[in-house]
């Protein structure tokens, strides 16, 4: 319930934000003034830069008053363990910064010579400003450390008795997502809900369509594995950090099949509306797919976050030649296929 409750009040600020911008589009598409709603779209979205902004300097001040202090560092760490300061004070900065500069004209209109953004359209101004919180999200995972992630999950995890990650927040989450989408492209100001989803191409599959996906993704699974193996053989493995704190997450929800359906079907209609649906139009499909990737913050930056670039286009090209519902499809088995082949296996191992 609680992680449920902050999953929504973390995108209530993004639902109005884009909320808001939509109306200003909508009264642009009338011709009526629409610069005082465009201008609360904008100061609503740079006060969220602004204040990540202010956290990152502080965070970059802090190491320096913390080496003149041993004792309040020793303090600080059993407070706030954090493997990176640097992390978490250039890795917010840059992407808050970069935040507010597409909030200007001249940096829209820019953008738009290499993207299908369009430079006066408050939506997309908002939307390609708020994409930059998605690395400043990774930078605050690599600051903290999926090693004290991983820990922190595990002391939450035996002193609730409830898993870090349940079915039911990963349904909550790709509701959101949806919604996102939904809104992001026009519903319910400008665009009708069958409009919208016209818009994010989820349309009902054909049977060649639902084909085309299982067979992507099951020959994506065996590719992936094989990768991860050849990796191995020359010393890159998958990061110990990282398995550690996928197992925690996804571990708990294996143990059942709705958990794993779960684990592929909320994944597969929630990311694919928001980033295939309603980003891939206009961020492009390399630039949209970088950003799929680095939004499983869990992975860090390491092959595994490779993999995910990768699947990300992969189901991009799914969706330009086909819809994103195929690309749902795909998706979902693929999440699914590997969490089945996971517990298989370590079952397989468990009774040797």
């Amino acid at each position: 319930m609680v992680e449920t409750t902050d999953a929504v009040m973390q995108f209530l600020p993004v639902i109005l934000i884009l909320l808001v911008a939509n109306l200003a589009q909508k009264l642009r598409e009338e011709g009526q003034p629409y610069y005082g709603q465009a201008a609360l779209a904008y100061v609503m979205t740079a006060a969220i830069h602004v204040g990540l902004a202010l956290f990152s300097v502080l965070f970059l001040l802090i190491p320096s008053g913390l080496q003149a202090q041993p004792e309040l560092q020793a303090q600080m760490a059993e407070i706030l363990p954090v493997r990176s300061w640097g992390w978490l004070g250039w890795g917010v900065l840059i992407p808050s910064l970069l935040g507010l500069a597409l909030l200007t004209k001249p940096v829209r209109r820019w953008v738009a010579r290499f993207s299908n953004l369009d430079a006066d359209n408050p939506l997309h101004a908002v939307s390609g400003s708020m994409s930059m919180l998605i690395p400043a999200y990774l930078s605050v995972t690599l600051g903290i450390g999926l090693d004290t992630l991983s820990r922190q999950l595990a002391a939450r995890a035996e002193e609730t008795g409830q898993p870090p990650l349940t079915v039911g927040f990963l349904w909550v989450q790709a509701a959101l997502f949806v919604l996102i989408a939904l809104i992001g492209v026009g519903w319910p100001i400008r665009l009708s809900l069958r409009g919208a989803l016209n818009r994010l191409k989820i349309v009902k599959p054909g049977g060649r369509e639902i084909a085309i996906a299982v067979g992507w993704a099951l020959m994506m699974v065996p590719a992936v594995m094989l990768l991860e193996a050849g990796a191995r053989a020359v010393g890159m493995g998958i990061d110990a950090d990282v398995e550690t704190l996928t197992e925690q997450l996804i571990g708990p929800l294996s143990q059942s099949p709705w958990g794993i359906i779960s684990i592929g079907l909320a994944a597969g209609i929630g990311e694919e509306a928001l980033f295939r649906g309603a980003m891939q139009p206009r961020f492009g499909l390399v630039v949209t797919s970088l950003l799929f990737a680095l939004v499983h913050g869990n992975y860090g930056i390491t092959l595994s976050t490779a993999v995910v670039f990768l699947l990300g286009m992969m189901l991009g090209w799914l969706r330009l030649r086909y819809n994103t519902s195929t690309a749902m499809i795909a998706h979902a088995v693929y999440d699914s296929t590997l969490a089945l082949v996971a517990v298989t296996a370590a079952q397989f191992l468990n009774n040797q």
